[in-house]
């Protein structure tokens, strides 16, 4: 699904993502775990081919970036992100901007037909937002933005789906209900491959089968979730004693249990 070799991204002077090495297979969910500043919307912004890496090599979807034609390869891949939002035209209607998700474009510019509003009603109805029909996205809260989002994302059944911090903005009872939504998308027949950005552990839910710490531009580690929420590799990995703890429904919290040592870069910025 996703095949990276020895992939840098450098700006100017700093290296924003070094030499990381990374595959997803079929079957797998991840979750991108690190703190602001750790390089996780930089590595999905290549994966996504909206920046190219200054040294190595990314596949995706088993085309070779610098190979494909990335307009049509977008359609392929689901995105959900703040970056996005704020492209987005705040007069379009909710079902217009679900029904964009199917060309991967900012707006409409060809005829819809029949079939294609009909799964666009369907994906609002499947994530609670059939009520938000005709209303214009500038009038909608951040959890029904982030609902229309996920929908438009979904709307040219991708292989692949991103989301980029997606509970940003949500209160306590938005974000749990947008995050039973995604359990159950992954657990969907035909299912796209999902790839969850966070800070919060406590976001991680028993789909993501798969971890990744990103710290400094840098791949901590890697492998299954539980062996990455691990209480001594957390705490090695954010510089500070921390206790992870199991919650009910196969969750988890975190809580610190001393002061920091260092300070995290990412933490300082």
């Amino acid at each position: 699904m996703i095949d990276i070799h020895h992939a840098s991204w450098r700006r100017e002077q700093s290296t924003i993502i070094n030499n990381i090495s990374w595959q997803v297979q079929p079957g797998e969910h991840w979750c991108l775990l690190g703190l602001n500043g750790s390089g996780k919307t930089t590595l999905l912004n290549m994966i996504n081919g909206y920046i190219w890496p200054t040294t190595g090599s990314i596949s995706v979807l088993g085309e070779k970036f610098g190979e494909v034609d990335l307009r049509e390869h977008r359609k392929r891949i689901g995105w959900v992100s703040t970056s996005l939002q704020q492209r987005l035209h705040g007069r379009d209607t909710a079902e217009n901007i679900v029904l964009s998700g199917k060309f991967a474009s900012i707006g409409i510019y060809t005829q819809i037909e029949d079939h294609d509003r009909e799964q666009a009603l369907q994906l609002m109805q499947q994530l609670d937002a059939e009520r938000l029909v005709g209303r214009t996205y500038d009038t909608l809260s951040q959890g029904e933005r982030q609902r229309i989002l996920i929908a438009r994302a979904l709307m040219a059944s991708p292989d692949l789906l991103i989301l980029d911090e997606p509970c940003t903005g949500l209160d306590i009872f938005a974000r749990d209900q947008l995050l039973q939504r995604v359990q159950t998308i992954a657990n969907g027949q035909n299912a796209p491959t999902l790839l969850y950005v966070t800070h919060h552990i406590e976001e991680i839910m028993p789909c993501f089968n798969k971890t990744m710490l990103l710290r400094d531009g840098q791949i901590f580690a890697a492998g299954s979730t539980a062996d990455m929420l691990d209480s001594q590799r957390l705490s090695d990995f954010f510089n500070t004693s921390v206790e992870v703890r199991p919650e009910p429904g196969d969750r988890y919290s975190i809580r610190l249990t001393g002061p920091f040592t260092t300070m995290p870069a990412e933490a300082a910025e």
